[in-house]
């Protein structure tokens, strides 16, 4: 039951920096301008420092032999993940198809989904989930903006491996493989700028959510996401680990972050990239109220 006090306290988090962004855009201190500048400092900035900063752990071939089961278990429900997206969604126009495949890919395995496991399974659980999110983060700055892209593919890839989130990518695995030392203070204040990756990103979903009238808010669309994203992966990833007979710490660590609600990155790429940032605020929105039900339920079962 900790574990299930534990996640409803940090989704109740995540709404009251919603709020906040909610608040600032109808009071007017987050302008149109303000808004895409915000959104600028996200993705250029604190997103590459938390990605950055989430490789920073300690590493040996020890280390890599105890979570190469977790990270394998990341690789193949990434790849489900990816072709469920591309099945389910087919009958959507792309600015929501490109949302809906993105929010299946990517959950919020980082902000909410960690500290859950830490209180749940300890600094162990803690180890195997900071390596079952790197599948995720590597695939969220690749396939995931390729989502949001419509150039051909060679231009695509070019613009994924110069996106600010996949330099952090590899800066950060070559941090992490060759355990190089940073400057104390260099280190401090990237991991701090990092951790306003969350409150930012929230309460820019909360600023672009206002914009649109709150009785379109509940969108059928939105649950069929949910149903996808914080239903179906975590059972098919249950069932599949226990029919393996994977032992449980990995089970619950896996099942877990598998059904985390999705990204608030969905809103600020679509905002960035000109999907539709309303809709994706609106599945944001619709998840992570959801995610106060299906996610501490889930734990119940592990």
């Amino acid at each position: 039951m900790d574990s299930f006090f534990k996640m409803a306290d940090v989704q109740t988090v995540l709404f009251i920096y919603m709020a906040v962004g909610f608040g600032c855009r109808k009071a007017g201190i987050f302008n149109d301008a303000a808004r895409d500048k915000l959104t600028d400092f996200v993705v250029f900035v604190t997103l590459p420092c938390m990605i950055f900063e989430s490789f920073h752990m300690a590493f040996s071939l020890e280390t890599l032999k105890q979570g190469a089961a977790s990270v394998a278990i990341a690789l193949v429900m990434a790849c489900v993940a990816l072709l469920l997206g591309k099945v389910l969604y087919n009958r959507f126009p792309y600015e929501e198809k490109s949302i809906l495949q993105y929010g299946t890919l990517v959950s919020n395995s980082g902000f909410a989904g960690l500290p859950v496991v830490s209180g749940a399974y300890g600094d162990q659980g803690l180890f195997l989930g900071s390596l079952f999110i790197i599948p995720t983060r590597i695939l969220m700055w690749s396939a995931g903006i390729s989502l949001f892209t419509q150039a051909d593919p060679k231009n695509a890839f070019k613009k994924v491996m110069t996106n600010p989130g996949i330099i952090a990518v590899e800066i950060g695995l070559v941090r992490m493989f060759l355990q190089l030392p940073l400057p104390h203070f260099v280190d401090t204040a990237v991991d701090n700028l990092g951790a306003c990756t969350s409150p930012v990103a929230m309460a820019l979903v909360g600023a672009i959510l206002a914009d649109v009238p709150l009785k379109t808010v509940i969108d059928p669309r939105g649950f069929y996401l949910v149903a996808v994203r914080q239903l179906l992966l975590p059972g098919l990833c249950l069932a599949g680990l226990t029919l393996l007979r994977v032992d449980p710490l990995t089970t619950g660590v896996a099942v877990a972050l598998t059904g985390m609600p999705i990204g608030s990155t969905t809103a600020i790429l679509a905002q960035k990239y000109g999907a539709n940032a309303q809709f994706a605020s609106k599945c944001v929105f619709l998840s992570t109220l959801t995610s106060l039900v299906t996610v501490p339920i889930l734990t119940l079962f592990l």
